[in-house]
């Protein structure tokens, strides 16, 4: 502590302390920062499962009916079915995250002829099943994201009137290129809604017994239904 002199008779002046100019810096320094160190959002996890209903399109063709050897107001039209999906997310490069995984969807639609169709049409029931790796792109955070996806793999379409036993077209194995994109909502820390619109490319099934080759399709699949991490 330092101490004023001063001359006989007059009053001493007493030195005003100095501003603690290294609290007020350390101030000015601090706010930036704790602004900063608000936590950035999740980046995507290394892992999701994907559950969805399915609301599958199926084709009301000519030449799917005729190489079933079925009338085409047999044939079932939309149906429901289920998607199940698993993922991981390996690779970030800038606002992409590459992910890779598999695909399974199952779907059925049945159609009943009502009474005014006077017993000439016949009850049938229609069945897609496909299942396929996956490559992702990701764009977004953990909290939520939207995707663009697509893969090869394999399927099986039958169409098949109610007494009459399938064809070898109802289950050969069909070269089928799926690709579409979706969106996740983390609306808990491990649990998502999530949407799926997804195209299937589907390959000529063989023809057989004097039927046509069925057609080259490309069928619709919408999905919705959770996600978890």
């Amino acid at each position: 502590m330092t101490s004023t002199m001063a001359a006989p008779g007059m009053p001493v002046l007493l030195a005003r302390p100095r501003p603690p100019r290294i609290a007020i810096l350390a101030a000015f320094v601090m706010f930036p920062l704790a602004a900063h160190a608000q936590e950035p959002p999740p980046k995507i996890p290394f892992f999701v499962a994907d559950l969805h209903g399915t609301f599958p399109r199926f084709p009301e063709d000519p030449q799917l009916a005729a190489s079933r050897g079925m009338n085409l107001a047999e044939l079932p039209g939309a149906g429901l079915g289920a998607q199940v999906g698993v993922h991981l997310y390996p690779v970030r490069w800038k606002a992409i995250t590459f992910g890779i995984g598999a695909e399974l969807t199952a779907n059925r639609s049945r159609q009943t002829p009502d009474a005014s169709a006077g017993g000439q049409l016949r009850a049938s029931q229609e069945k897609f099943l496909s299942a396929a790796p996956q490559l992702s792109f990701n764009f977004g955070t953990g909290h939520g994201w939207s995707y663009l996806s697509g893969g090869v793999g394999l399927s099986q379409w039958s169409v098949v009137p109610d007494g009459v036993a399938p064809l070898d077209a109802d289950v050969a194995r069909l070269k089928t290129v799926n690709y579409g994109g979706g969106a996740r909502w983390f609306i808990r820390s491990h649990l998502a809604f999530s949407f799926d619109v997804r195209f299937y490319a589907i390959n000529p099934t063989p023809g057989e017994l004097g039927y046509p080759s069925g057609p080259r399709t490309t069928m619709v699949v919408i999905g919705a239904g959770i996600s978890v991490k």
